[in-house]
């Protein structure tokens, strides 16, 4: 069962998607992420699967085990004092039991939110049939009910990311599919893809909860999504992928001019601001 500092940490992150303050929400790869986020402010964490998986040694999309996924999660969770919310991919099983006993094991890691998309990983451009994705977000409301604990699912359609069926009936299919997700007991639903602000504002309107988009280049800023009713943005891979470029980039520069100031400047995080960050209370 789950403590009451985290049950109190799920009901706080359930008043995020409740309206007023829009919820950026950054997506964490590993503990020193994590904290780095918190100091700077952000009132809750993500966690992010492809920058996870990278980290641990796999590619995006359920390669890793499932068991080393978790102790990630649960070391982003024991670094930072905000809540954490964690990317459980498809859920990592076949069916929705397995996917209930995926979500039961988020929760004992410390995870106060799960993200659950309907792709089928191993088939190309592949989603779970409607019922059956259904029936996997129901099967994870039951199991975080069965810990006591109202975690935030946030449940995520591929339709636009994958590109699946017509161009011209992807709306109405990714709305459809969220809609059942809702009905079935996700809180807050996510169209994962590239949306200019009217699509986004058609999309509030027609998903009947709250709503997650993507933030990456080209998505309107936050004022515009909040203006638009957005409730919550995150990050997704984008800061792993900015933290490994910034890494190509010194590599590189240390391979061709051998001058270790790559290593320094202004804005360089010292050892002892390292260590700080990496002290409870820090």
């Amino acid at each position: 069962m789950s403590s009451d500092a985290q049950r109190n940490k799920a009901e706080a992150f359930q008043r995020m998607h409740r309206g007023g303050e829009i919820l950026l929400l950054p997506n964490a790869w590993d503990a020193m992420s994590a904290r780095i986020f918190e100091a700077d402010g952000y009132r809750a964490i993500a966690t992010t699967s492809a920058g996870v998986s990278n980290a641990l040694g796999w590619p995006d999309g359920e390669a890793v085990p499932r068991d080393e996924m978790i102790a990630a999660i649960g070391r982003i969770v024991r670094a930072v004092t905000a809540p954490v919310t964690a990317d459980l991919e498809s859920g990592f099983g076949a069916t929705p039991g397995e996917v209930a006993e995926t979500v039961r094991m988020a929760i004992d890691a410390g995870a106060v939110g799960v993200n659950l998309e309907d792709t089928v990983h191993g088939a190309p451009r592949t989603l779970h049939e409607l019922p059956d994705a259904v029936a996997r977000i129901a099967a994870a409301r039951r199991a975080a009910d069965d810990a006591g604990l109202k975690i935030v699912i946030n449940a995520r359609t591929d339709v636009y990311l994958l590109g699946i069926g017509e161009k011209s009936g992807r709306f109405e299919h990714a709305t459809r599919r969220l809609n059942a997700y809702r009905a079935a007991g996700a809180d807050c639903l996510y169209a994962m893809g590239y949306f200019d602000a009217e699509t986004i504002g058609r999309l509030v309107k027609t998903v009947a909860g709250p709503l997650n988009v993507m933030g990456l280049p080209g998505t309107p800023p936050v004022a515009e999504l909040s203006r638009l009713g957005v409730a919550r943005v995150s990050t997704a891979s984008g800061p792993a992928r900015l933290a490994m470029t910034a890494l190509r980039k010194a590599s590189r520069a240390l391979l061709e001019t051998g001058d270790f100031g790559i290593f320094g400047g202004d804005d360089a995080i010292t050892h002892q601001e390292a260590n700080a960050l990496m002290t409870r209370g820090g």
